[in-house]
């Protein structure tokens, strides 16, 4: 991974292209966020801005994708769909300027933009273990995406650090969906040894957790310590509010439109992996 090279200067007069995004508008709940910024950065250069809706859907994905290539977009900022690689492949192998956003893969050939997720979410778990935590458990993400793995590496780096053992049946996968983050924190409080704290992989996921907490009568901060990944409104605003890691999406936005700048004016330069640092959130979800 690279650092970000300094700031685009912006041409004046401006030089005007044709931006395509493409992402799931309704997937998650900072799309309407990060648009925004890919918006304001875009008009800031002169540029267009087509949206084209992938659903979070790989076939859905390619179709609009190649909807975009048929309009003659200069270039794409993508939000990559889970489970398949073959429309980023694609996109490399015919030149296309591309850069991902969010969902940073495993890959050098291609401009990306992301949070870091290895030591951010060991400060997590390092939180929690600070509050004399010792069962410590993971709802970790779906096993397919890159991010998700990464996560999982940052809370064992967590335990590692503080000298913990991993223990494999502390960890459950909640698919990266709400619901199947409810079954994977019932599996774990029903399991043995049962958590005393949690740690949430996506904010998706902790829609799951909140409800099978309540569900249970359990008392989130006091009776069982939750924390997450990911910024949404409503984690500050439920009683207790949740303890997160808050990624910087607009900045994504911001940085994803230079980087495809970037590309499109020098389409030979060695492509540059982004990672911007998270804000912890404090909220009293964690207990303290």
């Amino acid at each position: 991974m690279t650092a970000l090279s300094p700031e685009l200067r912006f041409w004046d007069p401006p030089v005007t292209y044709r931006i395509g995004v493409a992402m799931g508008a309704q997937a998650h709940p900072y799309s309407g966020e990060l648009l925004r910024s890919i918006r304001a950065a875009a008009a800031q250069a002169g540029c267009d801005v087509t949206l084209a809706d992938t659903g979070d859907s790989v076939s859905e994905e390619a179709a609009v994708v190649r909807a975009l290539r048929a309009d003659l977009v200069d270039g794409v900022l993508l939000v990559p769909t889970p489970g398949d690689e073959a429309v980023v492949n694609g996109l490399v192998r015919m030149g296309v300027p591309t850069v991902l956003m969010d969902r940073v893969a495993a890959r050098n050939d291609v401009d990306q933009v992301g949070t870091e997720s290895v030591h951010s979410m060991s400060t997590l778990v390092k939180h929690l273990i600070e509050r004399r935590h010792r069962k410590i458990g993971l709802i970790s993400g779906d096993d397919g995406q890159d991010v998700s793995r990464e996560r999982v590496r940052g809370y064992r780096l967590g335990l590692e650090q503080s000298g913990l053992r991993w223990n494999r049946e502390l960890v459950e996968s909640g698919l990266s969906t709400s619901g199947g983050a409810a079954r994977a924190t019932a599996k774990l409080l029903d399991g043995w040894p049962s958590p005393t704290a949690l740690v949430v992989a996506d904010e998706a996921m902790l829609v799951g957790v909140q409800y099978e907490a309540h569900r249970r009568g359990i008392r989130i901060g006091s009776e069982l310590a939750v924390v997450g990944y990911g910024d949404m409104d409503w984690a500050r605003r439920v009683s207790p509010a949740v303890t997160t890691l808050v990624q910087p999406i607009a900045d994504i936005g911001r940085r994803a439109v230079q980087l495809l700048l970037s590309r499109m004016a020098d389409p030979d330069r060695p492509p540059e992996s982004v990672l911007l640092t998270p804000r912890f959130l404090h909220g009293a979800s964690c207990g303290c």
